[in-house]
């Protein structure tokens, strides 16, 4: 999908779930900005507010280079799409009184700095409440803002929140080291999509009560929602990383990977018919699913490599599916990238560059499909500050000569 397309064109006429909700975003890298993409692909508009230095993530590897020749980092090319930049420096009263101006015009103030930060330069909620009491103000933090915790002070990225859940520790092998960021950013996402819901939910509220509300938002808290077999796991006795007695496990084709999850009795007897040995629905050393964990390497292994050496990993996770048995293909990212269920689903979004290299830069899409609602048109991401005065003018008045006043003190840029 490029930008400027549209899915579902016959519902664009119907408009958006969030259209004329609007969402002020004070944010850098991913937590939050993941969130806010998602509120504006569906219909929201929403402003960010970047320092004069720009978001962190437009430092972030790989880039490309604005029409400026600046660089834009990866972090910030995926999280930014159909947003407007304004640059103001909130360490400035000036600044600091710009963005409570235009809180009193929003329906959402989000922010994802370290706790105590936003009351320090004077935008905390109270602050916020004080001149939009129906605002919804999200914060989204790596440990939360509301109740005191030992890691208030810490540097929260992805990685350090995905460690701390547990899940690299439960999937570390024997004596390595573990494998760090295993998913990309599950840490940011997992807050963006908890934020995104509790936005939702607030301004559900908003319509009952005409009240706003402060929406917290712990990077720790939703990973160890998503890693949730951690601790639910060792409540039941399963610990330290224990294998589970079940086929997980990777096999090999004759042009790569495939993996097969079988958990359940029935699938294990369908699983030794389909390749040809239905005696292990009898072989004793089968009877349980301890069983097939301890001759997985010696005896099953071997026998499912040996039929699936004949077939593509795509071959063979087809034929299994189409015996009811769970099976996919582990794509490389080229194979990913071209892989017709996402082009069908409008799944990769294609922003063109703008300095000479001729390979768009890939965006995944909006996974949420609504049967009376578009999907795009998306525009690209925001130049640094590149909507300042007009977003300064248009919901402020101010003028020309006002604004020059501010971008010479420093306040904006």
């Amino acid at each position: 999908m490029r930008l400027g397309d549209i899915a579902n064109p016959g519902a664009l006429s119907r408009g958006k779930p969030l259209d004329g909700i609007k969402v002020l975003a004070l944010e850098q890298m991913q937590a939050l900005p993941y969130c806010t993409q998602l509120l504006a692909r569906l219909g929201a508009t929403v402003v960010k507010v970047e320092s004069t230095g720009g978001d962190m993530g437009r430092g972030s590897v790989p880039s490309m280079a604005d029409p400026q020749g600046r660089a834009i980092g990866a972090t910030f090319l995926r999280n930014n799409l159909n947003k407007s930049s304004i640059c103001v420096n909130l360490k400035d009263p000036r600044g600091r009184d710009l963005i409570l101006e235009l809180a009193k015009r929003f329906d959402v103030i989000a922010e994802n700095f370290k706790p105590r930060a936003m009351a320090r330069l004077g935008l905390a909620y109270e602050d916020i409440a004080a001149v939009n009491p129906s605002a919804i103000y999200l914060s989204v933090s790596g440990f939360g803002a509301t109740v005191p915790s030992p890691y208030d002070h810490w540097p929260a990225l992805a990685s350090v929140v995905e460690a701390m859940s547990g899940i690299y520790e439960l999937k570390r092998v024997g004596a390595q080291p573990p494998m760090v960021a295993p998913v990309g950013g599950l840490g940011d996402l997992s807050a963006a999509l908890f934020a995104c819901i509790g936005v939702l939910a607030a301004l559900r509220d908003r319509d009952r009560t005409g009240e706003g509300q402060y929406v917290d938002i712990s990077m720790m808290d939703t990973t160890v929602a998503m890693t949730d077999i951690v601790a639910n796991f060792w409540s039941l006795g399963v610990k330290g990383g224990e294998a589970l007695p079940i086929i997980l496990s990777g096999f090999r084709a004759n042009d790569g990977w495939f993996i097969i999850q079988v958990g359940r009795e029935a699938h294990f007897a369908k699983l030794a018919e389909f390749i040809g040995h239905p005696e292990w629905a009898t072989d004793p050393r089968f009877a349980t699913r301890q069983g097939w964990l301890d001759h997985l390497e010696t005896v099953l292994r071997p026998a499912i490599e040996a039929w699936a050496g004949t077939r593509t990993r795509l071959e063979a996770s087809d034929a299994l599916a189409s015996a009811g048995i769970p099976a996919g293909p582990c794509f490389t990212d080229a194979e990913m990238v071209a892989d017709p269920h996402l082009a069908a689903r409008d799944m990769l979004v294609e922003m063109p560059r703008v300095d000479g290299v001729e390979q768009p830069v890939l965006t995944p899409g909006n996974p949420v499909r609504m049967s009376k609602v578009a999907r795009g048109p998306e525009t690209r991401v925001p130049w640094l500050g590149e909507h300042t005065d007009a977003v300064l003018s248009g919901e402020l008045g101010l003028t020309v000569d006002e604004l020059a006043v501010l971008r010479e003190a420093g306040a904006i840029a």
